[in-house]
Parts: structure tokens; C-alpha cells; sequence
């Protein structure tokens, strides 16, 4: 009987333990900084900020895509994390996703895209890294591969590249 007052005890314990320990902090970015990702976030590594770099957005679980899109040639193999964990990484909290390329080109995406179509923030293009020539160093990827009804203007639009920052909106 005290072993298994001792184990409840224990994990008892543990819960609490758990829900009173804060989430750990993302870690800095040891390369360039490419995503900046602002607004209505719980966790951050700069000041109000989470800050990444390819190496830390490749970390996370993604997939690759090879389908065809308004901008390229062909079919193209696009690989990157998807928005949703990336989301969730930050611990984002809203319902507005505003998607701001490197020339100010601004975007405001529902975060639904993010958490409900598997798109993903493309670091690479057929294996390879993304220039700013290229349409990188990200680009927003909807999943035209895996839902036809996708390919059309609404989500074009929304498929910002030369990603430099995304701001949650509440």
C-alpha cells in the first residue's frame, strides 16, 4: 500500500511541477537572421521578438512538395517546416497572420491557413537553399499538390516569398 501512495505522491508531484515550469526559451539563432516573428507570441528569444535562422526553421517537422506554381517552371520540389509549427513553436495566440516580404510587400493571412491547410515556409527549392533571387530566402507554399481547389487567386495572393517578418494579430 505505501508504494503506491508513494507513486501517486510522485506523480502528483511532477504534475504540479510541470504545470508551474515555464516553456523553454527558444534558443538564439547562431546564423543570419531571417525570420522575425512579432505580435501575439508567448515565446520569444529576443526582446518581444522570435528570431530564426534557416538551421532553426529546418529543425522543425515540415515536408516537401513537388507541384506546380504560377511562378516557376514545372513542377518544382519545395521543402520547408509547416507554418502550423512554426506557430505553434512561437506559441502564437490570434487570428492574423501579416506576411512581409523583403521589399515591404505586405500580406495579411488568415492563421487558420496556418493551422488547418498544411502549408509550409519553403527554405529550399529542389534540395537547395533559396536566394533572394530565387524568391527566398522563404516563400509561403500552399499545399497546390495535395488540394487542387487551392490553385486560384484568393491563395496566390497569399503566397508571399522573400519572407523577412510574420506579425500574429489578435
Amino acid at each position: 500500500m505505501r508504494a503506491r501512495h508513494t507513486s501517486f505522491l510522485a506523480a502528483a508531484i511532477s504534475a504540479i511541477v510541470l504545470q508551474f515550469t515555464p516553456a523553454l526559451a527558444l534558443d538564439k539563432p547562431a546564423g543570419d537572421v531571417v525570420l522575425t516573428v512579432t505580435g501575439a507570441i508567448k515565446d520569444t528569444n529576443d526582446e518581444n521578438a522570435a528570431e530564426f535562422d534557416i538551421a532553426m526553421l529546418e529543425k522543425l517537422s515540415g515536408r516537401a512538395a513537388t507541384l506546380e506554381t504560377p511562378w516557376t517552371q514545372g513542377k518544382v520540389t519545395f521543402s520547408g517546416p509547416f507554418m502550423a509549427e512554426l506557430m505553434k513553436t512561437v506559441g502564437a495566440h490570434g487570428k492574423i497572420l501579416r506576411v512581409t516580404a523583403l521589399n515591404d510587400y505586405t500580406v495579411e493571412v488568415p492563421l487558420s491557413d496556418a493551422t488547418d491547410i498544411k502549408t509550409i515556409l519553403a527554405t529550399r527549392m529542389n534540395d537547395e537553399p533559396m536566394s533572394v533571387r530565387d524568391k527566398g530566402p522563404l516563400f509561403l507554399i500552399y499545399p497546390f499538390d495535395l488540394d487542387p481547389s487551392l490553385y486560384n487567386e484568393k491563395y496566390f495572393a497569399r503566397s508571399v516569398w522573400q519572407i523577412k517578418s510574420i506579425e500574429v494579430i489578435e
